[in-house]
């Protein structure tokens, strides 16, 4: 069980991934969910060699930072993460992760990334050990804990996430450390409250809120189911 003294509810923050937007009318999606309760717009960059799949890059990033003020939250699925973190933080980007699976250089990473302006998060997928984290936390401003395996949208939420989530709030809270955690992955409104009360701040969403066409009312659905375990 997560570490009921902390006031997850009030920090909790639902992040759609415009991966599951419709691209065509990606302003209308974005308005959407802001009006629904979205603080954070999560973008999937994807290269086709990490994971397999390629997606979106720095111009989108540009245009998305034109079309909104909400907080621009991008997950750098991609090798080599440390040649291009910083230029994801001057096209628009308030927050930058990167895989501690593809990053030898987390440290220069992380910095680079708060010396640019920017939230410093890592990264790390549903096999890799959370040991692996522990040098690179005091570092980081985020952990983002993926709850699939990356690449694609639209998949199951792997079980053992919450055992995982649970013993990385420990070892942040353990630390004394002011670590943000961010679930991506397979989370709907059936799972939402176990993954809050198991010590997540930031929710990813994809396929539970665009896949509906009703984003407006499926952000506000899971911000509701956030915190209904309080």
């Amino acid at each position: 069980m997560g570490n009921l003294n902390r006031e997850y509810a009030g920090s909790i923050e639902i992040a759609p991934s415009i991966l599951s937007a419709d691209f065509a009318r990606l302003a209308e999606a974005i308005d959407a969910v802001e009006v629904g309760g979205a603080t954070v717009l999560h973008v999937d960059v994807m290269d086709g060699h990490f994971v397999p799949n390629i997606t979106i890059g720095l111009p989108v990033v540009r245009s998305l930072r034109k079309a909104t003020s909400m907080t621009i939250d991008t997950h750098l699925m991609i090798s080599e993460p440390g040649r291009y973190a910083v230029e994801f933080v001057n096209a628009g980007a308030n927050m930058v992760s990167v895989h501690v699976e593809a990053d030898d250089h987390l440290n220069r990473t992380l910095t680079s990334i708060r010396e640019a302006g920017a939230k410093a998060g890592v990264a790390i997928n549903p096999a890799t050990p959370l040991g692996t984290l522990e040098e690179a936390l005091p570092y980081a401003d985020f952990v983002l804990l993926m709850s699939v395996n990356p690449g694609f949208g639209g998949q199951k939420f792997v079980p053992t996430s919450i055992d995982k989530l649970r013993r990385l709030r420990r070892m942040i809270d353990d630390r004394g450390l002011n670590v943000r955690i961010e679930i991506d992955g397979g989370i709907d409104a059936n799972n939402i409250a176990e993954v809050c009360e198991a010590g997540a701040e930031i929710i990813v969403a994809g396929s539970a809120v665009y896949g509906g066409g009703r984003p407006t009312e499926a952000v506000r659905e899971l911000i509701d189911k956030a915190t209904v375990w309080v």
